[in-house]
């Protein structure tokens, strides 16, 4: 899926919509989840401090103020922060390079890798598989939440990548017959193992990125590069611990 241009009457915000925000604070969208809490560290380092719930998973509010009057903190899905900072919703935020590789948003510069969040994007298939169900094969079925990933990856080795779309449970499809393997994203192993599963190829390594909006960049330049420093110095600091 790739995110229409600016000025296309598509949806996306312009600089002319997002220069009426101007005044407001800008927004930071970051990942619920196993990543929020990667991140926490290195929020602590820039001196953002968002609302103490802002990191609790039991809180239901999305939007938070933090120590800077000038920035707000939205808090989604991890899948969805790409989304938000593609079309303006947010100004800036922290999102997986899996989600970069499969939406390829146009609209989003992302200046830094913050290292964190560390995992991969996998194929893997039932353990009682002898041989690999791609081999010989033209077209095969994949269970999957990355379409574009899944597809480009078997279209390098000349396969037609039949996508079983699926959110959640993937480890199941092959047992049930959905698939013969699935793409997902990979942190120790253990639940492909815990359900029969073995990896057989890695795609693509994957860590968490600062994003940022292009036109929001163009239209509060000083604010968002001033934020991406204090980013940049928070990695600078931890390495030189």
């Amino acid at each position: 899926m790739t995110a229409p241009q600016n000025g296309t009457g598509n949806g996306l915000q312009t600089g002319a919509d997002l220069a009426v925000r101007s005044d407001s604070p800008l927004i930071l969208a970051l990942p619920k989840g196993r990543i929020l809490k990667a991140l926490a560290p290195v929020l602590s380092r820039t001196g953002i401090e968002p609302d103490p719930d802002c990191l609790t998973e039991s809180s239901r509010r999305l939007r938070f103020g933090t120590s800077d009057p000038n920035l707000d903190v939205v808090r989604v899905r991890s899948f969805d922060v790409a989304t938000f900072v593609a079309y303006g919703g947010a100004d800036i935020g922290v999102c997986g390079a899996d989600v970069l590789m499969e939406f390829d948003y146009p609209d989003i510069y992302a200046p830094l890798d913050l290292g964190i969040g560390g995992c991969r994007i996998a194929v893997a298939r039932p353990k009682t598989m002898t041989e690999d169900p791609a081999t010989g094969q033209s077209r095969l079925r994949v269970a999957t939440k990355y379409p574009t990933i899944a597809r480009r990856h078997f279209a390098s080795r000349a396969i037609n990548a039949e996508i079983v779309h699926l959110n959640g449970a993937m480890e199941l499809a092959p047992t049930l017959d959905l698939a013969s393997v699935i793409v997902d994203l990979v942190d120790t192993g253990s639940t492909l193992r815990a359900n029969g599963l073995m990896e057989t190829e890695t795609i693509a390594h994957v860590t968490s990125r600062l994003i940022v909006n292009r036109v929001a960049l163009k239209t509060r330049p000083e604010e968002i590069s001033a934020l991406i420093e204090r980013f940049r110095a928070a990695l600078n600091t931890e390495e030189a611990a």
